[in-house]
C-alpha cells in the first residue's frame, strides 16, 4: 500500500509492519464514527475548553465534581500523548478474565493470538494486568505492546511483560480506559471472563450498533471445547432477538470463533480491500485498497438497496471534504446515503465488499 507520510521513529522501529498493519491518521479521524463536520479550529475548541471550565464556579459545581473533571482530563490528556506516535499503526485490544491462569488453555490462546497479529505489523492493546491481560502482552512482545492499567485496591500493579513501559498508561476511571481501549484499536478480541469483561464486549458491540464507533472486527474467542460464547448467544437469541430489543441483522456484528490463526485470519481479512470509514454530512464513506467492478458495484446496489435512504451506492475518488488525510487520497471510495440504523446489515455490506471481483 502506498505510504506517503513518514512513518515516526517508534514505529520504524516495531518488528515487520505489512501493508495491512497502517490505518488511518487518527489526529484528523472523526471521533466519535458519527461526529459531524466540525468546522473549528484546534485553537478554537481549546478556547471553548478554557470558557467551559470557567463556567464551572458560576455553576455551583462541588468540589467532588471538580476532581473526577479534572481528573478525567488530566488522564485523556496523557493518555491521547502516549498512544499519538503509534496512531497509524493498527492495534488489537484484547479482553478477558485477569483470573486466568497461565496453564489455561484460555491463557495459552491469547498469547498465541497476539504473537500472531505482532506478525502481521499488528500492536496489541490490553489492560495490563494479570491473566488474559498478561497472555496478550506475552505474546506480543514488550515492544508490540500497549497497556491500559486500572487502579483498584486489589490490583493496581502492571503485568511483567509491560511494567515500567512508557507505553503503559494508569488509569483512575473505568469510563476513560474503555474510551481508550475502543478509541486506538482497530479489531476487539473477547476471551471468557467475568463481569468485567462481559461489560467491555457488550459495550463494544453497543458502540458498533448505534453508529458511535466505526465498524471493525469484534471476535468472541474460548478454546476449542469452550462454550462460553455459545452460551452468550443461546441468551442473546433466546431473549433479546426473540423480544425484539435487537435486531437480527445485529447477530453479524460479531463473530464467535474457536481458532487463533481462524481469528487472525478473519481481522486481516476484514481489511483485505475495505480500509476506513467516515461520515462527509449525511453521506457514508467507505475507503477501500482496490476498485471494485461494475458488476461487484450493481451487486452491492442489488442486495444492500433497503439501507440506502436515497440515490445508489457510487464509487469514485476522494471527497473534498477529506482533505485533511492526504495519506489516503488515493484511495478509491464507495458513498452512499447510508440510514444509519442498519449497522449489522452494513457489517454484512463490508464482507461482500471483501469477497468482490477487484479490478486489477
Amino acid at each position: 500500500m502506498n505510504d506517503p507520510t513518514p512513518l515516526p521513529p517508534e514505529e520504524l522501529k516495531t518488528n515487520n509492519p505489512t501493508e495491512f498493519a497502517y490505518g488511518e491518521d487518527e489526529k484528523a479521524r472523526p471521533q466519535p464514527a458519527d461526529e459531524p463536520p466540525f468546522s473549528l479550529e484546534s485553537e478554537d475548541l481549546i478556547d471553548m475548553l478554557k470558557r467551559t471550565v470557567e463556567r464551572l464556579p458560576s455553576d455551583g459545581t462541588t468540589r467532588g465534581d471538580l476532581k473526577i473533571l479534572s481528573r478525567t482530563l488530566r488522564e485523556l490528556r496523557y493518555a491521547f500523548k502516549v498512544f499519538q506516535p503509534f496512531r497509524r499503526r493498527r492495534k488489537v485490544t484484547i479482553f478477558g478474565s485477569a483470573r486466568t491462569l497461565p496453564d489455561h488453555p484460555n491463557y495459552i490462546q491469547a498469547c498465541e493470538f497476539a504473537k500472531r497479529m505482532t506478525d502481521f505489523g499488528w500492536m496489541v492493546i490490553t489492560g495490563a494486568g494479570g491473566g488474559i491481560m498478561e497472555a496478550g502482552h506475552k505474546g506480543a512482545g514488550r515492544e508490540m505492546s500497549m497497556g491500559l492499567n486500572i487502579m483498584l485496591p486489589f490490583e493496581q500493579s502492571a503485568n511483567p511483560y509491560i511494567e515500567g513501559d512508557p507505553k503503559l498508561v494508569t488509569l483512575k476511571y473505568f469510563f476513560t480506559r474503555k474510551l481508550m481501549f475502543v478509541k486506538e484499536c482497530s479489531a476487539v478480541v473477547c476471551c471468557p471472563g467475568g463481569f468485567g469483561t462481559l461489560d467491555e464486549t457488550l459495550e463494544v458491540l453497543t458502540l458498533i450498533q448505534t453508529g458511535k464507533q466505526t465498524m471493525f472486527p469484534l471476535i468472541l474467542l474460548d478454546q476449542e471445547s469452550g462454550t462460553f460464547w455459545e452460551s452468550f448467544e443461546i441468551f442473546v437469541k433466546a431473549e433479546l432477538m426473540k423480544a425484539n430489543l435487537i435486531s437480527p441483522e445485529d447477530v453479524n456484528l460479531y463473530r464467535i470463533m474457536h481458532s487463533t490463526e481462524e481469528a487472525a485470519q478473519h481481522i486481516m481479512h476484514f481489511y483485505s480491500n475495505y480500509h476506513s470509514m467516515r461520515y462527509v454530512n449525511d453521506i457514508l464513506v467507505l475507503r477501500i485498497n482496490h476498485r471494485l467492478s461494475d458488476e461487484s458495484i450493481a451487486k452491492l446496489n442489488r442486495d444492500y438497496a433497503d439501507i440506502i435512504v436515497s440515490g445508489k451506492i457510487v464509487q469514485q475518488q476522494a471527497l473534498p471534504e477529506e482533505a485533511s488525510e492526504p495519506e489516503l487520497a488515493h484511495l478509491p471510495r464507495l458513498v452512499m446515503h447510508f440510514n444509519r440504523r442498519n449497522l449489522g446489515k452494513l457489517r454484512l455490506l463490508i464482507d461482500c465488499v471483501n469477497n468482490c471481483e477487484q479490478l486489477a
